[in-house]
């Protein structure tokens, strides 16, 4: 690879040619400031902010995007680029709503640090304000374009990673927003509110739609049962809003934060990863051995979900009819779990701790609901659990470990790895590979399904049975990999597809990470290596050893996939149609 040698602050440095000077300044061990850049997303020297002086340009260059050359000599801090940024600064939060104090990314803002960093202490280009638009009626994100600097990054998030590109740069001038096509909502919109533009924001102009309050009725209302379960994701990103390392595992202080909060019942999603597990794997094996529809695809990631029914209808037939895990977790809740305990399931309010944005969407789909009733209640992002703990002034940090309740908490390693891609492949291949051999085999952790290419494959030979598998990870992605099959290129029979880049752990509920910490690590990789780590720790690591699912069905269930199980575990899904023409249009309503 050819190298080049230039000078930043003084400092010599050889990069490879095609760098540009934000990247060469990183291996210098300089910080240059930036807002809308971020790595491989949003590379388009916008915010104005990165600019840096190069030795014979005539004027200041936007580092994000200046590539280097041999030689060059720069300079970061400087008197002119200081007054410089500081006035971008300022000029960005002249129309920027700038009640710090009741936002939700107070002390968690790029802006905000940036502002302090450059030791902004008023605002000398006050005037008019862009006019305000609040979109709060989708049931997962809320748009607040009072708060929105126009940096790009949820344009080409959305555009460029996902593929998916409703939102975009509207009106032009001091008019321009970013919104859907017509400004319309994004209720009304394609959206899959999978989250990616709200972990992009470096602001508060998209964000979750809270539920926090609802939570807090429930506990306090002594009627009112409260069980609450969590994804296996969230205890590999909690600990981040605690001033813990980027995929630091804090199961047992999860557990025990969410006793302190006042939970009547604290389970774990895990036990529905293995019942999922259970329901996948048997519907796969049947599809295999009875000529039905494949490559069967799953149904986790309710981001996916969506948009398979908008932009891939004709692959409905191929996906699972399984619920996903939460929502069968909350389906076993109200049934199983309320007739053990003799339990109005009338009474029961079930909250789900997700590390995804689209889970709420989901949970308050017609489908997830059992004889009237939802299976979910209230879902809450990592980020929201984060906030009740804060709320409830408990030291997370200090707290001991402690066990989910046993009733419904046991789970398996193979449950654990249902946030990280290839998870949920790995996990139905150790339990199908035993019923097709027919024994316990001792090698059962599949790697070749395992890190963040975008498509992986994987052929497996089990009892005479080739099983072809692809796992795959983001809408892009999605959208490349069921081309392929239409196209016949390839031939599977089970597809694993995640609507977030890296799987649950990076889902759009996560903790917000700044663009500057993105560029030092992968933290996809880091927060699916904890629970690799506890998959390891496990005693039991096959979904279908799990003694308490096999107890479900010796006495509740009967056999996968059948009758009961059906009733509870399974549902449907049909086609979206895109901006839909007939619909009236929803007024953009504010929060």
């Amino acid at each position: 690879m050819e190298k080049v040698t230039l000078t930043i602050d003084n400092i010599q440095v050889e990069v490879p040619k095609g760098h540009t000077v934000l990247q060469a300044a990183k291996v210098a061990g300089v910080d240059i400031p930036s807002l809308c850049y971020l790595k491989d997303i949003n590379e388009i020297g916008a915010c104005r902010v990165c600019l840096v002086e190069v030795e014979g340009s005539r004027g200041l260059q936007a580092s994000c995007v200046f590539p280097v050359t041999e030689g060059m000599v720069i300079k970061t801090n400087t008197k002119k680029l200081r007054e410089s940024r500081k006035a971008t600064v300022e000029l960005i939060l002249s129309n920027h709503n700038r009640e710090c104090l009741t936002c939700s990314r107070n002390k968690n803002c790029e802006l905000q640090s940036l502002a302090e960093e450059l030791n902004i202490t008023e605002i000398p280009f006050e005037g008019a304000k862009t006019e305000e638009t609040i979109d709060s009626l989708s049931p997962s994100i809320v748009r607040d374009s009072s708060k929105c600097i126009l940096c790009g990054r949820c344009v080409n998030v959305c555009k460029n990673q996902q593929e998916i590109g409703i939102l975009d740069f509207t009106n032009r001038g001091f008019e321009t927003q970013v919104s859907p096509a017509f400004n319309m909502s994004m209720e009304d919109a394609p959206c899959i509110y999978c989250g990616q533009c709200i972990v992009a924001c470096p602001v508060a102009a998209l964000k979750e739609k809270e539920d926090i309050e609802r939570v807090w009725d429930a506990i306090e209302d002594p009627n009112v049962h409260v069980v609450v379960q969590t994804a296996p994701a969230v205890r590999a990103a909690l600990g981040e809003e605690f001033g813990l390392p980027i995929g630091t595992r804090v199961t047992g202080k999860m557990v025990a934060s969410l006793k302190r909060l006042g939970f009547d019942k604290v389970f774990d999603t895990n036990y529905a990863a293995d019942l999922t597990i259970m329901e996948e794997g048997h519907e796969l094996l049947h599809r295999i051995q009875n000529n039905g529809t494949l490559p069967m695809i799953t149904s986790c990631s309710p981001g996916w979900i969506r948009y398979c029914e908008f932009n891939y209808p004709e692959f409905i037939p191929n996906l699972s009819s399984c619920k996903s895990p939460h929502q069968m977790m909350g389906a076993i809740i109200k049934s199983y779990y309320a007739e053990k305990n003799n339990i109005d399931p009338k009474n029961i309010f079930v909250v789900s701790i997700m590390p995804c944005t689209s889970k709420k969407s989901e949970s308050a789909r017609p489908e997830m609901a059992v004889n009237g009733l939802r299976d979910v209640d209230a879902v809450l992002t990592t980020r929201e659990l984060a906030k009740m703990i804060k709320q409830a002034r408990v030291d997370f940090l200090k707290l001991e470990d402690a066990d989910f309740d046993p009733a419904l908490g046991m789970y398996t390693g193979a449950g654990v790895i249902f946030g990280a891609t290839g998870g949920v492949m790995e996990a139905a291949l150790r339990t199908v590979a035993d019923v097709l051999e027919g024994k316990d085999l001792e090698e059962f952790e599949y790697t070749s399904v395992r890190g963040v290419e975008g498509i992986k494959e994987a052929e497996v030979t089990l009892g005479g049975t080739t099983v072809k598998v692809a796992v795959v990870h983001g809408t892009a992605m999605a959208g490349k990999a069921l081309e392929m099959v239409k196209n016949g290129e390839k031939e599977y029979h089970f597809i694993e597809i995640m609507g977030c880049s890296g799987g649950c752990v990076a889902g759009g509920g996560q903790p917000h990470v700044s663009a500057k910490a993105r560029m030092e690590c992968d933290i996809r990789t880091e927060r699916a290596k904890a629970l690799y780590e506890e998959d390891t720790k496990m005693e039991y690591r096959k979904s279908h050893t799990n003694p308490l699912i096999k107890e479900l069905y010796e006495n509740y269930l009967g056999k996968p996939n059948g009758h009961k199980a059906h009733e509870l575990l399974h549902t449907h899904y049909g086609a979206k149609e895109q901006y839909p023409i007939n619909k009236e249009k929803s007024d953009v309503v504010e929060d």
